[in-house]
């Protein structure tokens, strides 16, 4: 193979797994550290630790795969997704499939360190990420299943941490749900027009011009739910302070999002990396 063959193969797979846009990784991550942390008072080991990191960023990658595979014939005609590598020829469908089927033998590989319980649980986290490419082509609450598979690795943490799935677990995947519907609500903004134009459901379009409201309550919701786990597990001021914190992030993101602007939405969608941040680090302060 050449040099210029690798370069290709590498740019190829750098840009379908979204390599150079971690975003999604970390709006992966930070909930998972969430759980992982409470699941393990505050000192997971170095196995869980590795596993679910790596597991985060393969599954993602996997995730981001599927999800142009699925979108091969639709995303030629998106602006902001024109130049992906299934469209432009970088690669092949075929190779596309081949690289998910590699992911996720690594995922399982992961997988197989871990309890039964979790292995079983596993199957429904790879059923979510390679569901959810394909759900907007039949729902207008794709969103739904994309804040399910993203907050599926918490209740994972929590049966691997803890030997059972208790009610602050299933709390915070509510939670996490509904605040990825909101964010990938605020995403889906960004390409509302084209997405009707060929087709592509989304909540976006759902809503309509109740967008920017809805969006706002189930960041609400979000914020409640986080405030019950804490309270439930007797989390002090430092918890609280990084909720008050996220709820100034998420008005900053109703200023951004005011006239649905692209780069403006784009940018309300990018600052959630800082709200699950900041809740994680409310977190671990707790456990210090």
């Amino acid at each position: 193979m050449t040099a210029d063959a690798l370069f290709g193969s590498w740019k190829a797979i750098k840009q379908i797994t979204r390599i150079d846009k971690p975003i999604g990784t970390y709006l992966l991550l930070w909930p998972t550290f969430w759980a992982l942390w409470i699941a393990s008072d505050g000192l997971p080991s170095f196995h869980l630790l590795i596993v679910f990191s790596l597991g985060v960023w393969i599954m993602r990658s996997a995730g981001c795969v599927i999800n142009d595979y699925a979108d091969r014939h639709v995303d030629g005609k998106v602006k902001r997704t024109e130049m992906r590598p299934l469209v432009s020829g970088l690669m092949t469908s075929q190779q596309a499939l081949s690289l998910f089927g590699f992911l996720i033998g690594c995922a399982c590989a992961l997988v197989f360190t871990l309890s039964w319980f979790s292995i079983y649980l596993s199957l429904v986290a790879l059923f979510l990420a390679a569901s959810y490419p394909f759900m907007k082509r039949y729902t207008h609450l794709p969103q739904v299943v994309l804040g399910a598979a993203f907050s599926w690795g918490m209740i994972m943490a929590f049966a691997e941490g803890q030997g059972e799935i208790p009610i602050e677990a299933w709390l915070l995947f509510v939670a996490n749900l509904l605040w990825t519907v909101a964010y990938d609500t605020i995403y889906a903004m960004v390409d509302r027009d084209d997405d009707v134009n060929i087709g592509v459901k989304s909540t976006a379009i759902l809503f309509g011009q109740h967008d920017k409201r809805i969006v706002g309550l189930l960041q609400l919701f979000t914020l409640a739910l986080l405030l019950t786990v804490g309270d439930l597990m007797a989390f002090g001021w430092p918890f609280q302070l990084s909720v008050v914190i996220a709820a100034g992030f998420f008005c900053y993101q109703q200023m951004l999002i005011v006239n649905r602007q692209r780069e403006a939405c784009f940018r309300a969608f990018l600052n959630n990396h800082w709200v699950g941040l900041v809740i994680f680090l409310g977190i671990w302060v707790e456990y210090l």
